[in-house]
């Protein structure tokens, strides 16, 4: 039977091309149990490699191949199979040693930016040994069309246990999102057509809500009557938003959780605005040291999940709010106070709408953004927002699998044209861990912000303590 896509799911793949592959990744870093056999990752494999079954989204398949995809564009369709060659999505790696951060680095660089094979169910799963102190790393990509942030996060949770001792724990591929048989966002019944005019006919009851969010936004965007707040495509051409590669690097950074949160209640601000100042200094100071800071503030898309705490789908439902930067300012808590007026405008704007309404909403509010991408105008015009930041509710207590410890968990984004920077942040059994996916070709030392980031923090609490 096959499964129809929401027009959010099946944008990511009208955009999907050979330098800007839209899939979207997770690493997790693991150690080992204390009583852990020499074999233990051969075992580990062996184990993942076994018969388990698929479940959804792991088995799903594009009905039509990629260049095909020109004939349906309106409603692209999955379909379940059951010939998922393991041999092809399970893949085992070795790091030169010494194994260290830079090497792992290196890796996940190098498997992020090879486009995933649209033939097949639309992931990849590697396991990477040869870390320092013997641990090994568990590397996932799965296209942006099957998955958003919180979406993958409840299946990792899913498919971790928090009993360290918890044995034989089956491979996400048989966990999947749990969604049930008979449900799930993606399963319609009817014609195609049938499909997109009951789709619009939910929508249209929200119509007045919409079209009021919709004009108070561009009508901000044209008349800047609050130059202080993120307007969509008030951004300034920067480096960031040029044409990219396909190329990517990857650079990470933690910090402790209660930290961030510590600082955000000091400076009476929330913790998502501590994290878009440091990203604004990061910024700051990286791009004037290069000679390319715009004289304008830059601009943050900031994606914001929609889901429901019972919505066991694994499809996007998420929407976007931009919020300014104000990189423009060099006081750094004169620039935090403005961006918690920034996001607070923004937020407040969005939550008027009914949550039946964001569906509306977000497709006509980044129709323009995804219309510079299938168009190729992307990196050529003025961008919609500078950079994405995105900040992922993960599991707040430690995770094993068959025994080995979670340490670390950091998320590995896509780019697009015009768009060569990510900054995404997962917390994590107290930790916020950030993981930053640039554009080779297009941003040097791409590893230099997640220093200045921490730089940033360290500068923020100086001032907010003083």
């Amino acid at each position: 039977m096959a499964r129809k896509m929401s027009p959010l799911d099946a944008s990511w793949l009208f955009v999907d091309s050979p330098r800007t592959p839209m899939h979207v990744g997770v690493l997790a870093i693991f150690s080992k149990p204390d009583d852990a056999e020499p074999d233990f990752i051969k075992s580990l494999f062996a184990h993942l490699r076994g018969p388990h079954g698929f479940a959804p989204p792991f088995n799903l398949r594009l009905k039509r191949p990629k260049l095909q995809l020109l004939s349906s564009r309106l409603i692209p369709a999955w379909e379940e199979t059951n010939e998922v060659d393991l041999e092809y999505h399970l893949r085992h790696s070795a790091l030169p040693q010494p194994g260290g951060e830079r090497e792992l680095g290196v890796l996940i660089s190098r498997l992020h930016s090879y486009a995933l094979d649209f033939s097949r169910p639309l992931w990849e799963c590697h396991i990477i040994e040869g870390l320092e102190n013997g641990r090994f790393a568990l590397y996932m990509k799965m296209h942006h069309s099957l998955v958003d942030g919180v979406g993958g996060m409840r299946m990792v949770s899913r498919l971790l246990s928090p009993d360290a001792h918890a044995g034989n724990l089956p491979p996400p591929w048989a966990v999947g999102s749990g969604e049930k048989k008979t449900s799930g966002a993606l399963r319609r019944r009817g014609s195609p057509w049938q499909q997109l005019a009951d789709q619009l006919k939910r929508q249209a009851g929200h119509a007045p809500e919409v079209g009021k969010a919709l004009m108070e936004t561009w009508t901000e965007a044209v008349q800047q009557h609050h130059p202080e707040l993120g307007s969509p495509f008030r951004a300034p051409l920067s480096m960031l938003n040029r044409k990219i590669s396909a190329q990517r690097r990857f650079a990470t950074q933690y910090y402790d959780l209660a930290r961030i949160r510590a600082l955000g209640k000091r400076a009476k601000v929330t913790v998502n605005d501590v994290f878009l100042c440091m990203c604004a200094g990061a910024l700051r100071r990286y791009l004037a040291e290069l000679g390319r800071l715009p004289n304008e503030a830059l601009t943050a898309g900031l994606p914001v999940s929609v889901r429901t705490a019972d919505d066991n789908g694994s499809g996007n439902a998420i929407s976007f709010i931009i919020a300014n930067l104000h990189t423009h300012i060099a006081d750094p808590l004169e620039r935090l106070a403005a961006i918690k007026a920034s996001t607070l405008q923004a937020k407040q704007r969005f939550l008027k709408l009914p949550r039946e309404a964001v569906t509306g909403y977000t497709a006509l509010f980044m129709a323009p953004f995804m219309l510079q991408l299938v168009t190729g105008l992307g990196g050529l015009t003025r961008p919609m927002f500078n950079v994405t930041i995105s900040n992922v509710p993960g599991p707040s207590s430690v995770l094993y699998f068959n025994g080995a410890r979670m340490e670390q968990m950091y998320p590995v984004s896509l780019l697009s044209h015009g768009q060569a920077l990510n900054i995404t942040v997962v917390s994590y059994a107290g930790q916020f861990n950030v993981g930053y996916t640039g554009c080779r070709e297009t941003l040097p030392h791409v590893q230099r912000l997640s220093v200045y980031t921490g730089e940033a923090l360290e500068e923020l609490e100086r001032l907010v303590e003083a």
